[in-house]
This record gives C-alpha cells, structure tokens and sequence, in this order.
C-alpha cells in the first residue's frame, strides 16, 4: 500500500491506521469510530450506478449491523427507492437524517425501517478508480454537533482511504487483465465473438478463450452473469 504523504492529517486514527492490515483491523476502527461519536453502528456502502436494482445486504462491504437486519430489510424493501440512497447519488455533501425527518419521504422511513433514529451518510471516493461508495454510521441520538460531524467526517474520509487502499483495492478488476476487460465492455455492449474480434484484430478463436478466462476470474457460468457481475463489482460500467 502507498504511504501518505506527511501532510495527509490523520489525527487521532494516525497509529491506528497506520498499522491496519485487514479487514478486522478496520472493522474495529470504523466500529471505535461510531462508539466514540455516540452512534451505535457503521456501515461501508457501495454505490454503484444510481438506477440499478439494488439490495441493503448485497450493497455493504463492511458493517457492524445486528445479524441479519440487512437481509431482514430487503426482505419487505427496495434500498433503491429509499430518499437516502437517491440523495447519496444526488450530492458529495454529507448528510444528517433524522428518524422523523419528513424529507425521508411519506411512510415508514430507512430509518425506522431499520430501527435506528439518526443516520450520518459520508459520501467518499475510491482513489484510483473514482468508486463511489458512503460511510454510515447509525445510532439512537437525537442529533451531532457541529464541530463532531466535521470530526468524523473527516475521521471516516481518512479512514476510508486506508480501507480501500489494503483491502477493496486488492480485489477491484477481480484480476482481469486490460485486454480481458475491454473483451468484457464489448461483450457488455452486446458484441459478438466475431465482431469483437474485428474490433480488438485478434481472432475470434482468441475473443472465445479471453472469454473463457473471465467466466473463471469472475466465478459465473454465462455471460448475461459475467456483465452483470462485472457492473455490479465496478468492473465496467
């Protein structure tokens, strides 16, 4: 992992930090940073493209939520169609919800559905790729002070960073290599064997083994799986 330049403040996470090396590691910090700011739980949500169907438990890739609260969730609800979701894609702003805020929409609400009252979304970026993903972090509060909200927006920015750097990084592309991936875009676009391989010049005979070789990388059995799998995971978009 590339070391932070000096200047990348890290503040009280800085040992922390700098000595993760897993997911655990970082589950123990994001969980130390809820607690410290008075929240009960944290989740890492990916965004991924704003109109796709999309499920609360397929959507985080780290969280401390109750056992099976996210997949009791999508059991009755569509995380797509919640106003927080919409308004993670909608602004890089972070934003504070509360569990009888009327902009959550008529209803039951995220929030009650999910049992909490106070919500703190933190939109945040990949680095090298520009994936949007957001830290959530859920709690029983009435609200968060100004300069505590600063505090852990940027602990939780910080943090991130590391997270992504060790762990998400690690298994962005899923292996493939550049030639596989721009097989994988034309067959996205719906592209023929025969046809991708007038596009790349190799033969077609070539087209059909790189695609073989991304069916194994990406551990589906066709291609309608593969391209779903591949937008899903960032892959293509």
């Amino acid at each position: 992992m590339a070391v932070l330049q000096e200047n990348h403040r890290r503040y009280d996470l800085h040992e922390e930090l700098e000595k993760a090396l897993n997911r655990v590691d970082f589950f123990r910090i994001f969980h130390t940073l809820a607690l410290r700011f008075g929240f009960g739980h944290f989740g890492i949500l990916q965004l991924g493209n704003e109109n796709d169907a999309c499920m609360l438990s397929t959507r985080l890739v780290l969280h401390d939520l109750p056992s099976g609260l996210a997949e009791e969730y999508d059991k009755r609800h569509r995380f797509g169609d919640s106003i927080v979701y919409k308004a993670l894609h909608g602004s890089n702003i972070s934003s504070v919800w509360g569990v009888n805020d009327s902009t959550l929409g008529s209803g039951q609400s995220l929030l009650s559905q999910l049992g909490f009252e106070l919500l703190l979304c933190v939109p945040v970026n990949a680095a090298t790729t520009g994936a949007r993903y957001a830290v959530l972090f859920l709690g029983d509060g009435e609200d968060i002070e100004q300069a505590a909200h600063y505090e852990l927006c940027y602990s939780a920015a910080s943090a991130f960073d590391y997270f992504y750097r060790a762990t998400l990084a690690n298994k962005a592309g899923m292996g493939l290599t550049p030639r596989e991936t721009e097989i994988l875009k034309w067959i996205s676009h719906g592209k023929t064997a025969s046809e991708i391989a007038l596009i790349v010049s190799v033969s077609e005979h070539t087209v059909n083994s790189h695609t073989a070789t991304i069916l194994k990388k990406l551990d589906v059995v066709n291609r309608t799986q593969m391209v779903a799998k591949a937008i899903r995971e960032q892959i293509i978009q």
